[in-house]
This record gives structure tokens, C-alpha cells and sequence, in this order.
């Protein structure tokens, strides 16, 4: 069974196709890349398979289970987690807290625990710093913990926005061109954490890209999107190969 099975995928807005029956199947454990030029429509395909806009047409599998037209929470329940091209952190936060925020679906405590500081309460909060300090460890942000979210340069950012979206214990993790605004030395050290993260948290991953010379070294398989369409799809090498998905960048 496919982690996540796309079959004739189609969004219109007005008189506008933005995605027009794009069909893909990753396999539980796959490092998947979907790249294509800007205005391909990649983004919006992350919005439809995590509930922000609502397809006009299609279905979304997740692990066999139909998704399609549920809600952002509701997803991320059934197990998809995201970021954004554009970070969205609470900057406000600690970086500690920000990752606990990922978190209180799955420890949870009544209002009146948490009104009234009961032990219920202080053992969940407990719990929650643990699991989060770990995962703050991966990402080599444990020593920045108590730092808001603000106050951390712009790669360790890019992590720890991962690092929130891996607290919701996702099956699948949609990474939105996770090395947008880094230099070479961020981007080398990103790609390493995304390679553990898919090796040692057991998760399928599908990023965004737009640098072919970043999926080349590190997706096994590719689609290519161009004009809302699938351009075409398969394993990385031939993918890059393919003449057409040349023309389309050069065609920018």
C-alpha cells in the first residue's frame, strides 16, 4: 500500500485550472521530490493534500485512507505535517515552546487540570518538555531553547520549523522548498538532516524544490508539474534527463 496515492488531482479558481488531473504514489519511507517552475502550481498542490483549499475534483490517499476535502486539523491527525516556503514560527515563543506546540494533540489534560495547575497538568508539561528537548537535539537546537523563535538565524529557523512539524508524529512530511534564502553551507547541513530525519523518525517525505541541482543529490523519484499540468514522473536520473523537463525551466 502507497503512503500517499494522488489519482486526478484538479483545483479551478474561476475560470482558472491551477492543478488539472495530476495523479502520483509515493511508497512509505520514499524522499520524493515535486519541483517545476515558477507558477507550476506545486504550492497550491501542498494546499490541496493538506486541506487548505478543498479540490474541485480528485482524490487524496493517505496509508489507504481517504482524505480528501477534510480539514488542515483533520489531516494533520491523520498524519500529513508541513512547513512553508515562507517560515511560520511564533516568533513570540520559545523555540522550546514552539515545539510543544506541535505537541498538545497528543498529550492532552482538561481545562480545569490546566486552569487549576493540577498533577495531571504538571506531569503532561513534564512529558512534553522531554519529548521536545529530544527533538531539539536532532536539529542540534537543544542549547537554544530557551531563546524566542525570533532570536535564532535564518537556517535554524528552516529547523526548527521541522522540527515543530515532526512533534505532531506525522506519517508523511511535506517540506515547502525547505532551502529557500540558505547559503551552500546551510543548505549541505539541511539536506544531511533531511536524510536522517527520513532514516531514523521512519517518515516519508515530499519536498518542493526549484534547484534541480538539490533534488538531483537527494529525491530517489521526481514529478514535474508545468502549468498546473504533470509534466512527467519516475525515478530522479531520468527525470532530469528528460528534454522536456529541460525546456520548461529554460522556458522561465
Amino acid at each position: 500500500m502507497a503512503m500517499l496515492e494522488v489519482k486526478s488531482l484538479s483545483i479551478n479558481f474561476g475560470g482558472l485550472r491551477a492543478v488539472d488531473e495530476v495523479s502520483m504514489k509515493i511508497e512509505k519511507g520514499e524522499l520524493y521530490g515535486l519541483i517545476g517552475p515558477n507558477g507550476a502550481g506545486k504550492t497550491t498542490f501542498f494546499n490541496l493534500l493538506t486541506g487548505v483549499y478543498k479540490p474541485t475534483s480528485g482524490t487524496i490517499m493517505l496509508d489507504g485512507k481517504n482524505i480528501t476535502g477534510k480539514n488542515t486539523i483533520d489531516i494533520n491527525r491523520a498524519g500529513i505535517a508541513r512547513t512553508f516556503q515562507n517560515i511560520r514560527l511564533f516568533k513570540d515563543l520559545s523555540v522550546l515552546d514552539n515545539v510543544k506546540s506541535g505537541l498538545h494533540s497528543q498529550y492532552k489534560y482538561s481545562t480545569l487540570e490546566g486552569v487549576f495547575r493540577l498533577p495531571r497538568y504538571f506531569k503532561k508539561e513534564k512529558e512534553m518538555d522531554k519529548k521536545a528537548m529530544e527533538l531539539l537535539k536532532v536539529f542540534d537546537l537543544d542549547k537554544e531553547a530557551a531563546l524566542p523563535a525570533s532570536g535564532l538565524p535564518y537556517g535554524k529557523q528552516r529547523k526548527l520549523e521541522i522540527a515543530r512539524a515532526l512533534a505532531t508524529n506525522p506519517k508523511l512530511l511535506l517540506l515547502d522548498e525547505p532551502a529557500a534564502g540558505m547559503n551552500p553551507h546551510e543548505t549541505a547541513e539541511l539536506m544531511e538532516t533531511i536524510r536522517f530525519v527520513r532514516d531514523n523518525f521512519d517518515m516519508t517525505i515530499l519536498l518542493i524544490e526549484h534547484d534541480m541541482s538539490l533534488v538531483s543529490v537527494i529525491c530517489e523519484k521526481l514529478t514535474v508539474l508545468n502549468f498546473g499540468q504533470l509534466l512527467c514522473g519516475g525515478k530522479t536520473s531520468d527525470v532530469l534527463a528528460n528534454p522536456e523537463v529541460i525546456t520548461a525551466y529554460l522556458g522561465e
